[in-house]
C-alpha cells in the first residue's frame, strides 16, 4: 500500500517538473500532474529504457523526459482543438 503512494506522489512530483519545463504547469490542476508522471514514466522508460537513478521504481531522468514529451503533445492537440480566443 505504501508503495503506491510513492508512486502517487512521485508521478505527481514528475508531472510538476515537466509542466513548468514546457510551460504548460499552471492549466495542470493535481490530478494531471499525476497522470502526466505516470503515462509520461512510462513514455519515457519504453522509449529511452531504465537508467539513471530510481525513485518508486521510476527511472527519473527517462521518466520526466518521458513526460515533457507528453505534455508538448497534450499541449499541441488540445490547442488544435480549442484554438485561442482572438
Amino acid at each position: 500500500m505504501l508503495h503506491w503512494i510513492w508512486v502517487l506522489i512521485v508521478g505527481g512530483v514528475i508531472g510538476l517538473i515537466a509542466g513548468a519545463l514546457t510551460g504548460h504547469g499552471k492549466s495542470m490542476n493535481w490530478i494531471a500532474n499525476i497522470l502526466a508522471g505516470l503515462v509520461g514514466s512510462s513514455l519515457g522508460q519504453a522509449l529511452l529504457g531504465e537508467w539513471g537513478p530510481k525513485v518508486a521504481d521510476m527511472a527519473i531522468v527517462p521518466s520526466i523526459l518521458g513526460a515533457v514529451i507528453l505534455v508538448i503533445v497534450v499541449a499541441f492537440i488540445m490547442n488544435k482543438i480549442r484554438p485561442a480566443a482572438d
